[in-house]
């Protein structure tokens, strides 16, 4: 990933023929640098001061579009709101069972796991997903006190 992960986005999105509107330019501005996975509602409740005419279906048919363009990873766990996830490096999920928090954690060694399925299957491996759960250290304080 460049120096500039704004700009190698645009590009991505000119490079496919989607036109990039101010609403577009702040989502895709605020998903890159939200560590905390937002929901289409988050973003647009960050965004409505700047934006008073967004709705909430603008929101989601922009992350729609970076979805397809594969910018962006739509994250569903159980009966949640889907997060999204700015597209940066393979990397997994560690979730909070009591708040629903999600942080990102590398761990590039499954890449490994991969190999050894296809080799032992014979499979054509297209991808893994991992999540981890737990309690977040905020949660975790809460319950000692």
């Amino acid at each position: 990933m460049s120096q500039n992960p704004l700009k190698e986005a645009l590009d991505t999105l000119k490079d496919t023929g989607v036109r990039i509107t101010p609403q577009r330019h702040a989502i895709l501005e605020y998903l890159i640098n939200s560590m905390s996975h937002p929901t289409a509602d988050d973003i647009y409740k960050a965004l409505e001061g700047k934006f008073p005419n967004m709705s909430v279906a603008t929101v989601y048919n922009n992350l729609r579009v970076f979805r397809e363009v594969g910018l962006v990873k739509e994250l569903t766990y159980g009966d949640a709101s889907s997060r999204f996830d700015f597209v940066t490096t393979h990397h997994y999920h560690v979730i909070c069972e009591n708040c629903g928090k999600i942080v990102d954690f590398h761990y590039p060694g499954l890449d490994e796991v991969e190999h050894l399925a296809s080799h032992v299957t014979g499979f054509k491996i297209s991808h893994h997903r991992l999540e981890i759960y737990g309690n977040c250290p905020d949660c975790s304080n809460k319950e000692t006190h």
